[in-house]
């Protein structure tokens, strides 16, 4: 079940733009870091905290969640053992080098998507086996009960036509069961979510619709796919493209092995065969390699990124000159809120 927080959309609408050259060229003394309107996101969703802070009140936040949780299902006559192993989320990247703009990175990992230096780590810190500590009592439940336990807990599935194209939804803390109560508990209204600010959200969602839309980035691009097109990989329209055309094999790929979802895989057949382990999978990530080296090699001769971001943080600067009252409360409102 998905319950990824309101605050992440935050960030991820913030970067959308910039990450798609933050693979860039290394001669750009410019990062998404040095963006004019980082000042009042950073403020929703911890962007100030370093990697240390950030995972220590994840977890005191996840460890309070929980327990409001187990109080939640208690007075709806379930019971509910806090579950402190769930999410592992990791903020500390200091084992983990991300670097896409170097040649010797992109020649081992590419994209970082059929073989992502994370995934390593999160290999070897994989020795303590998860055991849900409710497993036990939600087993010892009916069918039935197993249904209005979870749905207490999470709140009740949409329905296929609440959902958009791409499977998501709008998320809504009252339709969350339990976990929604507490996270909202502790969180509060989020003022990205209010509507207090909803016209400045639609607008600050234009502004990174303008940057990747705007002239300047499209005579970027097509300087970009011409070179792309001389190093004998035509067909991609920009960066973004090119990444993406990888990361749809990979689904593709693990879409054929698993199925919809509407099929039990039986995995410990002898049959089955791990889409991560396939020669498949092997060759797409080899094929990514070929394909990453090809684009930072075009991006680095263009200074793509250096170049891309100019466009962005001009449109941003003039976005906060036009907006500098509204942005101003809404920075106020998050740091009341986090």
């Amino acid at each position: 079940m998905r319950t990824t927080g309101p605050l992440a959309a935050v960030a991820a609408t913030a970067l959308v733009f910039t990450l798609a050259g933050c693979s860039g060229a290394a001669d750009s003394e410019l990062t998404y870091e040095d963006s004019p309107l980082s000042e009042y996101l950073s403020a929703a969703y911890g962007g100030d905290l370093s990697p240390e802070e950030q995972q220590k009140q994840f977890e005191e936040r996840q460890l309070q969640t929980e327990e409001l949780m187990a109080e939640c299902m208690a007075e709806e006559g379930f019971e509910y053992t806090p579950n402190t192993q769930n999410g592992g989320m990791v903020f500390s990247d200091d084992d983990v080098e991300w670097e896409p703009e170097k040649k010797d990175w992109v020649e081992k990992y590419g994209y970082g998507i059929v073989n992502n230096p994370y995934n390593e780590v999160m290999q070897e810190g994989e020795s303590e086996e998860y055991v849900d500590p409710n497993s036990e009592y939600v087993e010892s439940l009916s069918e039935s009960e197993q249904t209005a336990y979870y749905e207490t807990a999470y709140g009740v599935p949409p329905e296929e036509e609440e959902l958009a194209e791409d499977g998501s939804y709008e998320y809504s803390w009252e339709d969350a069961g339990c976990q929604g109560w507490a996270q909202h508990e502790l969180e509060g209204e989020d003022p990205w979510q209010s509507d207090e600010f909803a016209d400045l959200r639609d607008k600050m969602n234009a502004v990174f619709t303008e940057a990747q839309e705007s002239p300047e980035l499209k005579d970027l691009n097509a300087e970009w796919a011409a070179c792309m097109d001389d190093a004998g990989e035509p067909g991609f329209a920009s960066p973004m493209e090119s990444q993406q055309s990888i990361s749809d094999e990979q689904s593709a790929l693990f879409d054929a092995a698993y199925g919809d979802g509407t099929t039990e895989v039986d995995v410990e057949s002898p049959d089955f065969v791990d889409p991560s382990e396939s020669p498949e999978m092997k060759e797409l990530g080899e094929r990514e390699i070929a394909l990453a080296l090809a684009d930072l090699e075009c991006r680095t001769s263009l200074s793509y990124m250096k170049k891309s971001l100019e466009i962005q943080f001009s449109i941003e600067e003039k976005f906060i000159a036009d907006n500098k009252a509204d942005l101003e409360a809404f920075k106020a409102a998050a740091e009341q809120n986090s």
